[in-house]
């Protein structure tokens, strides 16, 4: 029961309403199969408790395993299929009732790296084709950037930011929400105005070029790893900030190169990828931070911007 608030489905309220009667399609990270049914039973489970009749069921239950590209498995027990077929029988039983919500708790976690790629692809073609909203709950950043139409990022039960793909990535409002997508710097210091110019002064020493409009005082910053330009010439110094520093651990991921820069005793993280041959530890290099790629946050570890503050 909700300890405060209201669980609305097309905008009716549910709280008081049993779970079996809510209409929710759910596909559970163990996919739950019963393993003594056949794959027809599992997947027309749902119709049984809902009195539908036999030749309705037969439909439904057909045309939820074609939807999931598996029409030729319904005499088959689930110990007969595969990981990624499994999957797909536990996301045709919980569509087959037609859902109002359909709820998807980590389905993809038991797979291996190659299947949840294709899998991903598939369930948001399935998603598509039903149009029926979804929640899909995952501890994986690459899911839920590549699948979401919004992304909501929980911490300790609350809400830390709500919104596109694209702008919870490119614009997160607290350090947690930088950190748990993607890869970041997060630099502290203390911004002021001088010159003519905007700069964080680091607790390192060396300093960050920022945008003129945010406000001056303590302050952290953060910027993402593949905003981080790595070469062998400082290149353009228009708009950005260009620091000298060593190589110090290359994580080689084949296109691309995780690198780990010293600069002034602190390590930078730059996302590049390759052209022909990554730098080497122990390599003189300068990193460009364009200015627009720094995102201030607050002492409370939120965004300045008041358009975005954390919602419990």
């Amino acid at each position: 029961a909700p300890s405060r608030g209201d669980v609305l489905i097309k905008g009716k309220r549910v709280n008081d309403v049993p779970i079996h009667r809510r209409n929710l399609g759910v596909v559970f990270q163990n996919y739950a199969l019963f393993p003594h049914k056949s794959v027809y039973d599992n997947v027309a489970f749902g119709l049984k408790y809902r009195e539908v009749e036999k030749a309705e069921a037969r439909r439904r239950v057909k045309q939820a395993l074609e939807l999931v590209q598996l029409p030729h498995v319904e005499d088959r027990l689930p110990a007969q299929l595969s990981g990624g077929q499994q999957q797909r029988i536990a996301l045709a039983r919980a569509i087959v009732i037609q859902p109002d919500v359909l709820l998807l708790d980590e389905p993809l976690s038991a797979l291996d790296a190659n299947l949840r790629e294709e899998m991903r692809i598939e369930l948001k073609r399935i998603q598509r084709e039903l149009g029926v909203s979804t929640v899909f709950v995952t501890h994986d950043q690459a899911e839920a950037l590549a699948m979401s139409d919004k992304v909501v990022v929980m911490s300790e039960g609350y809400k830390e930011q709500e919104g596109s793909p694209e702008s919870v990535y490119n614009r997160p409002v607290s350090a947690f929400v930088a950190d748990f997508l993607g890869h970041s710097n997060l630099l502290e210091g203390k911004i002021r105005r001088a010159g003519g110019g905007t700069t964080l002064e680091t607790r390192s020493g060396f300093s960050l070029r920022l945008d003129d409009q945010v406000d001056t005082g303590p302050a952290q910053v953060v910027v993402r790893a593949e905003k981080v330009s790595v070469g062998r010439e400082t290149g353009s110094t228009d708009d950005a900030t260009v620091l000298e520093g060593t190589v110090a651990t290359v994580d080689y991921q084949g296109l691309s190169a995780r690198y780990f820069v010293d600069v002034a005793g602190t390590h930078l993280q730059a996302i590049n990828p390759i052209d022909r041959h990554p730098f080497r530890e122990g390599d003189r290099v300068f990193l460009r931070i364009r200015k627009s790629d720094c995102v201030v946050l607050a002492d409370s570890g939120h965004a300045t911007d008041d358009t975005s503050e954390s919602q419990a």
